[in-house]
Order: structure tokens, then C-alpha cells, then sequence
């Protein structure tokens, strides 16, 4: 019995996916699961296997309990004193794609293949996305 490796060379697919009213942590699990390529038979995790992922509408992503008003993104400077907590209202308002990004980024794994892996996340605050070209197909979660 053989096993199969992915290889690089196969083509990446496109999806769209609509993030209004998705809770952010379950809908951020599913996307990182796609761009690695885990929803996928031919899944090796030293592999960039994964297909790309369009969110649109991540101004009307949803988030459950407090989180509105309590949860905090923290950023250092790199200097004494030199920390910022911004609120996820804040970002809603200001960056709206950060929220989806960083929940995303936070699922993959630590490791220079993550970038490969990241770069292929498209999310836009907004309905509209310019991917037409690629011919997304709708993703759909359970």
C-alpha cells in the first residue's frame, strides 16, 4: 500500500465566504482548516496544500458573550512602557478585516509555512471583493 504526498504544484481552488452574522471563532476555525488544506484527502501538514479564501462582510462578523466591549488586542512597541490595548469595538469601527485576520492567524501553525498558508486569506469589510476573475466558489459551513 502506497501513501500519497501532496505536492506543490497542484492548483488552488478559490472560495467565498460571507461572514455576516458567523460567530468569529467557529468561522475562523473553518477558514484555517481550508487554507491548509485539511478538508482536503490529500492533507500532508509539511505541505502548502490549501485552496484560497475570500471573506467579505467581516464588518458583520459576530461575536458571542462580552467580547464586544472586554475583549483587547495587545501590541508592543518593542520599548519600555511601550503597550497599546486597542478594544474590539475600536477595530470594528476602524479595521473591521483585523478581527477576521487575526483570529485566523492565530489557528495556523507557527512556522514559516504559515505565511505561504496567510497569504492566501482575502478578507474586505465590504460585499464586494475584485476576485471575479478567479471564479469563487461559495463555501458553506455546517
Amino acid at each position: 500500500m502506497n501513501t500519497t504526498i501532496a505536492k506543490k504544484e497542484e492548483k488552488a481552488q478559490w472560495h467565498v465566504v460571507d461572514a455576516a452574522d458567523q460567530v468569529l471563532g467557529r468561522l475562523a476555525v473553518q477558514i484555517a482548516n481550508v487554507l491548509r488544506g485539511r478538508n482536503k484527502p490529500i492533507y500532508t501538514p509539511n505541505v502548502d496544500c490549501g485552496d484560497h479564501v475570500i471573506v467579505v462582510n467581516a464588518e458583520k462578523v459576530r461575536v458571542t458573550g462580552k467580547k464586544e466591549n472586554e475583549k483587547e488586542y495587545m501590541f508592543y512597541s518593542g520599548f519600555v512602557g511601550g503597550e497599546k490595548y486597542v478594544k474590539l469595538s475600536e477595530f470594528r469601527a476602524r479595521k473591521p478585516e483585523y478581527l477576521i485576520e487575526a483570529a485566523v492567524r492565530g489557528m495556523l501553525p507557527k512556522n514559516k509555512l504559515a505565511n505561504d498558508i496567510f497569504r492566501k486569506l482575502h478578507v474586505y469589510a465590504g460585499p464586494e471583493h475584485p476576485h471575479s476573475a478567479q471564479q469563487p466558489k461559495p463555501l458553506k459551513f455546517q
